[in-house]
């Protein structure tokens, strides 16, 4: 049941890429960003990254969607057309990202793999002596809030950077725009 779900989210995640990629309406382009981050969080939500996944729906899906909305009032919702350059070397880009990324996991072990050296050693270590080392009853409060304090930190701290953004992006006032018609200021 899970793999069907996984399967219709990463399908779904293609499906939004595509209509990203062919989309020339910016207003849709930000809906479609927003769309893909909320498809994201409940993708890492079924990995079981939960926190990442939080961070992923507040900022992905909620204040860079609000930014780039606001970013649209003060500019076009058009997008400008420009001479066409050649593909081959984005493709080229693509293919060699790509290759190195596939590169980099073939050494990683399988995903749910109960050998792997997470399960092994690291879970265990947590499981017996974070009650003793840290004090605190609850298992995933003393992963977040101390072995993993620093990511903690640093998700909390990209959260309050974004929202001190919408802020200041809120508080700035929109250009005056000229009325034509000749009349005199007072």
């Amino acid at each position: 049941m899970v793999s069907i779900i996984d399967i219709t989210l990463l399908d779904f995640l293609a499906i939004t890429a595509f209509a990203l990629i062919v989309q020339r309406n910016l207003f849709t382009v930000v809906m479609l960003f927003g769309i893909y981050n909320l498809l994201s969080a409940a993708l890492f939500v079924l990995l079981d990254a939960v926190d990442v996944a939080l961070t992923e729906a507040s900022v992905g899906a909620g204040i860079m969607t609000v930014l780039m909305l606001g970013t649209l009032v003060l500019t076009s919702s058009k997008e400008k057309r420009h001479r066409r350059h050649s593909g081959a070397l984005p493709i080229i880009l693509v293919v060699v990202t790509g290759a190195a990324l596939i590169y980099g996991t073939l050494d990683m072990p399988r995903f749910g793999d109960p050998n792997a050296p997470t399960r092994e050693h690291v879970i265990q270590r947590y499981i017996e002596d974070s009650p003793t080392e840290i004090g605190i009853p609850n298992m995933v409060t003393a992963v977040l809030a101390s072995y993993r304090g620093y990511d903690t930190l640093g998700e909390v701290l990209v959260i309050f950077v974004a929202g001190v953004g919408v802020l200041i992006l809120f508080s700035v006032p929109a250009p005056r725009r000229r009325q034509s018609g000749g009349e005199d200021s007072k």
